[in-house]
């Protein structure tokens, strides 16, 4: 009986926590140095719910990125199970050029999150990485890229991304970068 009295409360707890995510996100896409209580406020929070959840700016800040690089990579997977393995790893890329744009305040967080002495090192990009190896893998066997391209040398080719203006019109910009990407790495299939 116990159990079922805990239940609802930690359905709450998670609701909570998935709102507070939601609105530190947006806020914090708009305005890196976003107020922890305008941000408790817009997710309908109290404080201590808030710092029960996140103690403090910097475990915010990488939980966000913890899970929005794990949506990015899942969004890899979708792709693969409905689309040709190249037009999946291209969609893939306009999706990480999305995020990129789109998450720049973010992006300024992370950094101030992780720049001063003694903060929390940045999460890996593990989930991103097995995206793009999964990625890359289906279209090796399918002969549509050169074979023997690491998911660290192709993150290392879209870098680029990260040095468009968002602000800017970046989305023209952004794919003649990533069709630019997608020529190298077809360079020297068959299909070429």
């Amino acid at each position: 009986m116990p159990q079922q009295k805990d239940s609802p409360r930690r359905s709450d707890a998670q609701r909570n926590r998935e709102r507070i995510l939601e609105v530190a996100l947006d806020e914090l896409s708009h305005c890196a140095d976003a107020p922890l209580s305008v941000i408790a406020k817009k997710a309908g929070v109290g404080q201590g719910t808030f710092y029960r959840n996140f103690p403090n700016r910097e475990a915010l800040v990488l939980e966000i990125y913890r899970h929005e690089m794990q949506h990015v990579a899942e969004t890899a997977t979708r792709l693969i199970e409905t689309r040709s393995p190249d037009e999946a790893l291209r969609a893939w890329m306009d999706r990480l050029a999305e995020f990129a744009m789109t998450k720049a305040g973010l992006a300024d967080a992370i950094r101030q999150a992780t720049s001063a002495p003694g903060s929390p090192a940045k999460p890996p990009h593990t989930p991103v990485t097995a995206a793009a190896e999964l990625l890359l893998r289906a279209n090796e066997e399918a002969g549509t890229i050169r074979p023997g391209v690491t998911a660290d040398d192709f993150l290392l080719a879209i870098a680029g991304l990260w040095q468009l203006e968002p602000d800017l019109d970046w989305r023209p910009r952004a794919a003649r970068l990533l069709d630019l990407v997608m020529d190298g790495l077809r360079a020297g299939t068959a299909g070429r």
